[in-house]
């Protein structure tokens, strides 16, 4: 058990934006969110998945919508605890625990928020390792846990329960009043109890890993060295690509922000192009029509010369940047979890490689 309090939420906010691929949500109005929550009621304890007891009970906290809309409606700051209670009520029992659904910018610090209002612990884990569009795609799937019971809330003082048959109902049903919602809302799903997420079902020690990173890449440039190199280095990753962003069309479709980005070479890319296509986080890179790295493996766009990680919303024309290709956690790689979230669940007709293949060390 650690205490985290406004210092460790700067870092937490940093690293969880390198580990969302581009999405998750504004890392900004999440740090702000969660650090005002800790000025109020007190640092968060933070416990790991072994100091769980069996009947714990745990609900991720979460925000689910397209980041392109955030950033101009923001929350209220109830939203997420009115979703969260909303839970306990319908499944008669309180929540011991909140932790993330994944490691994004907003996702990954809003669970502060709710575990500060609410003086209960925070599990360091996520259910993806990443961040990921669909409510499906999470390692609880796999295990057959029900992300329903689920509950949505939004801004205005809306909120709704639903219970689904699978969690891609729970996708589509959840897409839909969200959509409703303002394209934005706050929720409290995937209610597990502690034995179920000993078992495998989340990702452990995802909150250590981005206050790791969020301290590496901050420390790295005090020391006046190369973030960018410290950030590949510690992820096992790969620099797919460095270059200046010439062209950047985005839409918000569906409760989605949908994007595609073309990077001008420079260096020693110069002369070629790469191609980002995004559904909320980064789907694939594709450098003078080849596809270098795919979904699941992680999409990573950072400032080239500062290493701070750019989320989708953010992207514009002009920047430099250098793209990072980065290997998932093992679980998706999978034939099951191909299935889940495979380049050809997002409508690309190739076959997933991993980027340490790709671009042998």
């Amino acid at each position: 058990m650690r205490l985290v309090g406004e210092p460790e939420l700067e870092d937490i906010a940093v690293g969880a934006a390198i580990l969302g691929t581009g999405g998750g949500g504004d890392p900004y109005i999440g740090k702000l969110l969660a650090q005002e929550a800790v000025r109020r009621h007190g640092p968060v304890e933070v416990v790991s998945v072994d100091e769980l007891a069996d009947d714990d009970f745990v609900v991720p906290s979460a925000m689910m919508g397209a980041p392109t809309v955030m950033v101009e409606k923001l929350p209220r700051g109830t939203e997420a605890i009115k979703a969260f209670k909303a839970l306990g009520d319908y499944m008669g029992r309180e929540p011991t625990h909140t932790t993330s659904i994944e490691a994004g910018g907003l996702n990954s610090t809003t669970p502060f928020v709710t575990a500060a209002q609410l003086g209960i612990p925070l599990v360091d884990a996520d259910g993806m390792g990443r961040a990921f569009p669909e409510i499906q795609m999470i390692i609880a799937t796999m295990h057959g846990i029900s992300a329903t019971p689920m509950t949505l809330a939004d801004e205005k003082g809306n909120s709704a329960v639903i219970d689904t048959i699978d969690n891609s109902w729970t996708e589509r049903l959840a897409r839909t009043l969200t959509v409703d919602f303002g394209a934005t809302s706050m929720i409290a799903l995937y209610p597990m109890t502690g034995e179920q997420l000993k078992s495998g079902a989340f990702v452990p020690g995802t909150i250590g890993l981005a206050e790791e990173l969020g301290r590496l890449v901050r420390e790295t440039r005090a020391a006046h060295g190369d973030p960018v190199g410290a950030v590949v280095e510690r992820l096992g990753a790969r620099r797919l690509f460095a270059g200046k962003i010439v062209d950047i069309a985005r839409r918000t479709e569906a409760g989605w922000a949908k994007a595609e980005a073309r990077i001008d070479g420079t260096g020693d890319d110069a002369g070629s192009t790469l191609v980002l296509q995004t559904q909320n986080e980064h789907l694939v890179a594709i450098r003078d029509g080849e596809v270098v790295c795919s979904v699941p493996d992680l999409i990573i766009v950072v400032d080239a010369e500062s290493g701070l990680p750019i989320t989708t919303e953010e992207l514009r024309y002009g920047f430099r940047v250098v793209v990072i290709g980065a290997p998932c956690i093992p679980d998706w790689r999978t034939e099951e979890g191909l299935k889940i979230v495979g380049p050809r669940y997002f409508g690309y007709d190739i076959d997933f490689v991993p980027v340490e293949e790709r671009f042998p060390a």
